[in-house]
C-alpha cells in the first residue's frame, strides 16, 4: 500500500471523530432541553442531509478540478465553522446544516483520492477497508467521547470538536496535491444529469450506486430510531448510554470491513447482496429484542453485515468513476443518491415520529423495507462485469 495513504487515514479519523462527537453533542443538547419535541432529533439528521443533495452537481466537479488534499482542507474548515455557530447559540438546525455542507464537500475528495493513492485495482478494496476501518474506529471513539463530554459540558464538547476538525485540516496538508483533470464547460446541473444517465446504463454501476444509498439510508434511519427506541424499550436515560449501545453497531462494521476483502473482491461484486439480505433479517430481529445484551449482539451482527456490504460497493463505484467521469464526480453522484435516499428515509421517520409512531414497529418496517430494496437493487447484477469501458462510450 502506498505510504501516502497514512496521512489520509489520520485526517479521516480526526474528521469522522469530530463528525460523531458533534452529532452526540447535539443529541445531548436536545435531550437536556425540556422544550424540544421528539421529532427534533430526526429533523437535525434531515437538515444535515440537505446540503449534500443540493450541492451534489458542484462538489464532485470541485474535487476533480482541484487537488483533492486542498478540498479536504477546505471541507474541514467549513465543518469547524458550523460547529462554531453552535458554540455561538445559533439555531442548531441552521448550524448543523452548515456542518452538512462541509461533509458534502469532504466526501467526493475523500473517496476520490483513494484510487490515486492505492495505485491499482487490486489494492482499492484494501484501501477502502482501511478507510472504513479508520472511520468506524473514529465513530466508536467520537460518539463515546462526545457523548460523555457533552453530558458534562456542551461548551467543552463543541470546543473539542472544533479542535479535531482543525487538526484534520492540518493533516491534509501532508497529502500529495496531484489532480486528475476532468474539466468540462457548460451547465453543471446538465452535466450532472448526463453523468447520472451514464452510471445507470449498466447493472454493475447501478447496483453500486443504489446499494451504497441503501446502506447509508438504513444506517441513518436506524441510528435516529435507536435514540427513541432505547429509552422506551431498554430504559436508557442519556446520550452516553445511547452511544454505548450504538458502539456495537459501529464495532460490527469494523469487523465486516476487515474480513470482506478476502470474501468479496471486485470481480465477485454479486456476493455483496448476501450480507445485505442478512442485515435486513437482523434488523427485523432487533425489533423483537427487549433487553440490553440481545440488543447489543443483534446490533453487532447488523454492523458486520453492513460492513461486508458497503466496502466492495464503494470500491466498485470508485473504480468505475476513476476510469470514466472522474472519481470525485462519481462520489458526488453517489453522495447525491445516498443523501437523497437518507433524506427521504429520515424525513419519513421524522413525520412518523411527529404522528407518534411506535419505534418498535418502525424498526420492524425498516428491516422489511431493506430486504425488499436489496432484492430490487440486485436485479440483473452480473457475476463478472467490469463495465468501465461501456461507461466511457
Amino acid at each position: 500500500m502506498n505510504k501516502q495513504i497514512y496521512p489520509l487515514l489520520v485526517a479521516q479519523f480526526l474528521s469522522a471523530f469530530a463528525d460523531n462527537a458533534i452529532l452526540f453533542t447535539v443529541i445531548a443538547l436536545v435531550m437536556q432541553s425540556a422544550t424540544q419535541q421528539a421529532w427534533y432529533i430526526p429533523a437535525l439528521q434531515s437538515v444535515f442531509l440537505v446540503a449534500p443533495v443540493v450541492l451534489a452537481p458542484w462538489v464532485g466537479v470541485f474535487a476533480d478540478n482541484h487537488p483533492k488534499a486542498r478540498v479536504l482542507f477546505i471541507a474541514n474548515l467549513v465543518k469547524a465553522l458550523g460547529t462554531g455557530l453552535l458554540l455561538l447559540d445559533v439555531e442548531p438546525l441552521i448550524a448543523y446544516c452548515i456542518v452538512g455542507a462541509g461533509a458534502a464537500i469532504y466526501g467526493p475528495a475523500k473517496y476520490g483520492i483513494l484510487p490515486e493513492l492505492a495505485g491499482d485495482d487490486s489494492l482499492l478494496v484494501k484501501a477502502n477497508s482501511w478507510i472504513e476501518g479508520s472511520t468506524i474506529l473514529a465513530i466508536l471513539s467520537g460518539m463515546m467521547v462526545g457523548a460523555k463530554v457533552a453530558d458534562q459540558s456542551i461548551f467543552w464538547a463543541l470546543v473539542g470538536t472544533i479542535v479535531m476538525f482543525s487538526l484534520s485540516a492540518v493533516m491534509t496538508l501532508f497529502l500529495p496535491t496531484t489532480q486528475t483533470q476532468h474539466k468540462t464547460d457548460g451547465w453543471k446541473i446538465l452535466q450532472f444529469a448526463h453523468q447520472m444517465r451514464r452510471f445507470f446504463t449498466t447493472p454493475r454501476s447501478r447496483f453500486s450506486m443504489l446499494g451504497a444509498s441503501l446502506f447509508w439510508a438504513t444506517a441513518a434511519t436506524l441510528r435516529v430510531i435507536i435514540v427513541v427506541w432505547a429509552p422506551l424499550v431498554l430504559s436508557l436515560k442519556n446520550a452516553t448510554e445511547i452511544s454505548e449501545l450504538t458502539l456495537f453497531l459501529a464495532l460490527g462494521i469494523i469487523v465486516g470491513s476487515i474480513v470482506v476483502p478476502l470474501l468479496i473482491p471486485l470481480n465477485r461484486l454479486r456476493r455483496a447482496r448476501i450480507p445485505a439480505y442478512l442485515m435486513a433479517l437482523f434488523i427485523v430481529g432487533l425489533s423483537l429484542t427487549d433487553s440490553i445484551w440481545p440488543a447489543r449482539f443483534t446490533l453487532l451482527l447488523i454492523g458486520v453485515m453492513g460492513g461486508m456490504f458497503i466496502v466492495p460497493v464503494n470500491a466498485a463505484l470508485q473504480d468505475l468513476g476513476q476510469q470514466s467521469i472522474g472519481s470525485g464526480r462519481a462520489v458526488a453522484l453517489q453522495g447525491f443518491f445516498e443523501n437523497g435516499v437518507m433524506l427521504l428515509a429520515v424525513g419519513s421517520y421524522t413525520y412518523a415520529t411527529a404522528q407518534n409512531a411506535d419505534p418498535i414497529l418502525s424498526i420492524l418496517v425498516l428491516g422489511i423495507l431493506v430486504f425488499i430494496a436489496t432484492f430490487w437493487v440486485s436485479i440483473n447484477l452480473p457475476d463478472n462485469s467490469r463495465n468501465a469501458a461501456e461507461l466511457k462510450k
